[in-house]
């Protein structure tokens, strides 16, 4: 019986020490898009990305909330003026199971996209055997597809 307690306790502190080391961590909650068009920007990201829209507490037609994993969103905010240039270093980045499947739907929606150094309609292929391609949402954040697995 005592062996019975000794293992309780050491796999309750175990557990315990996980909890607690989460907590210390910061982890990613959301990121926000400020946009021109909401209706567009949500249809992007639900249609073409692939994302699920989630429950956001404005109801005030102003805000999309999207996940993007496991307790993470994109938040869309309407109200931007719009016409900002935005470089591609500072993109958000979705994997896929294939890049070849995405492009076919990128092609049939008309949707330009390019490699890392601009080529249009190409694809990157990394040193380390991953696919990359970057397109532009409709309000010009950039947006890197992959097919890297975690």
């Amino acid at each position: 019986m005592s062996k019975l307690l000794i293992v309780c306790f050491v796999l309750v502190f175990i557990c315990s020490c996980g909890v607690h080391a989460q907590e210390k961590k910061a982890v990613l909650n959301h990121v926000a898009f400020y946009v021109k068009d909401l209706a567009k920007s949500t249809d992007f990201y639900m249609n073409m990305i692939g994302l699920d829209s989630i429950p956001e507490p404005f109801h005030d037609g102003k805000h999309t909330w999207l996940s993007i994993g496991y307790k993470s969103h994109l938040h869309l905010i309407a109200g931007s003026k719009g016409g900002a240039v935005r470089d591609k270093n500072s993109h958000l980045c979705f994997s896929v199971p294939e890049v070849a499947v995405f492009v076919e739907k990128l092609n049939k929606a008309g949707l330009p996209y390019e490699d890392w150094l601009g080529n249009k309609q190409s694809v990157t292929n990394r040193v380390d055997g991953v696919k990359q391609l970057y397109l532009e949402d409709p309000d010009g954040f950039w947006i890197e597809i992959n097919d890297a697995r975690q």
